[in-house]
């Protein structure tokens, strides 16, 4: 498609605290008419997103936004254009929505939406924010198998609901056993359980989904058969790699000095912007953080964080 016929929009999640989200209807006259999208609107020349969302949001919904989080892109091929969609996460704002251009919208929430048709580019979309902001990383092997499980069940009823399964150091059997709880101990809470190793081994333990190190992403040869995939990367060649991938999230940094790694010094919040910076998936920072730094986290570009230490104390 010819480069200039580019289109660069900002798309906006307006986030009530209850968890639902602000779809509007395309009005008559404009391409799509009566499909659904997140309200946004085209990035005039030389204008910063920011800036253009805080525009479009105003002149489209009559509302002033106070907090917005720069989120994923993704670049969509339509009939009369190709469209680059900067979506942010709008977390509080002034005035309520209100119809300036003659559209409907609606509050909706995941799983069930109540609306149709979606805009195509939305899919992917929806799917991401459906991912929870905090994922626990397990720590069993260093704390004692049932003094974790005392402390994932606390976590569970606090509201985690995404848990990844890392214990290097466990035998496989005794490892496979664990996991397995792990899973039984998750699903029942509804959270989603991601092992650190192979495909096979996510699926033996009845896993929703395969984490794989840098190391083994990079010598990946395809996405996994075990629904969620993410990685961990540490710079542009294995993130590159990770969306060639078609990866549902990635793990970067880390951000902080940690134990984990002794002696290296973390990333930084600048170094992690920059690689979180225009990417089509949810990034999780990690890397010394709790809870307390995901606000920090989410203004550096990332989706959440991850954490070993930091996240069994986590309050929804």
């Amino acid at each position: 498609m010819n480069a200039a016929r580019r289109v660069e929009v900002v798309a906006a999640v307006i986030e009530r605290p209850d968890g639902s989200f602000l779809l509007a209807q395309r009005p008559a006259g404009k391409v799509y008419a009566g499909w659904w999208e997140f309200p946004g609107g085209k990035v005039e020349t030389g204008e910063p997103l920011q800036a253009a969302l805080a525009r479009e949001l105003h002149e489209e919904l009559g509302i002033d936004v106070e907090e917005a989080y720069p989120w994923i892109t993704r670049t969509h091929d339509y009939e009369h254009a190709q469209v680059r969609l900067n979506f942010f996460r709008v977390t509080r704002w002034r005035g309520e929505p209100q119809s300036r251009e003659g559209q409907e919208f609606a509050w909706q929430r995941l799983p069930d939406l109540t609306v149709d048709p979606i805009l195509p580019a939305n899919g992917p979309i929806l799917r991401a924010l459906g991912m929870p902001l905090v994922m626990g990383i397990t720590q069993a092997a260093d704390v004692g198998i049932e003094a974790f499980l005392t402390r994932f069940d606390r976590a569970l009823a606090n509201g985690l609901r995404l848990v990844q399964v890392r214990e290097p150091a466990m035998p496989e059997t005794e490892r496979l056993a664990f996991t397995r709880t792990i899973v039984e101990r998750a699903h029942t809470a509804g959270c989603r359980v991601v092992v650190n190793g192979t495909d096979d081994f996510a699926q033996s333990s009845a896993a929703d989904g395969l984490h794989v190190s840098a190391t083994r992403l990079m010598a990946s040869s395809g996405r996994p058969r075990t629904g969620l995939f993410g990685a961990s990367c540490h710079d542009e060649t294995e993130i590159a790699y990770a969306v060639a991938l078609e990866a549902d999230y990635v793990v970067v940094g880390p951000v902080k000095p940690t134990p984990t790694h002794p002696g290296a010094g973390g990333i930084g919040w600048s170094r992690l912007n920059e690689l979180a910076g225009g990417l089509p998936m949810p990034v999780f920072a990690i890397g010394g953080l709790s809870v307390d730094d995901l606000p920090t986290a989410r203004r550096a570009g990332a989706h959440g964080i991850a954490a070993i230490r930091g996240a069994w104390g986590f309050k929804t």
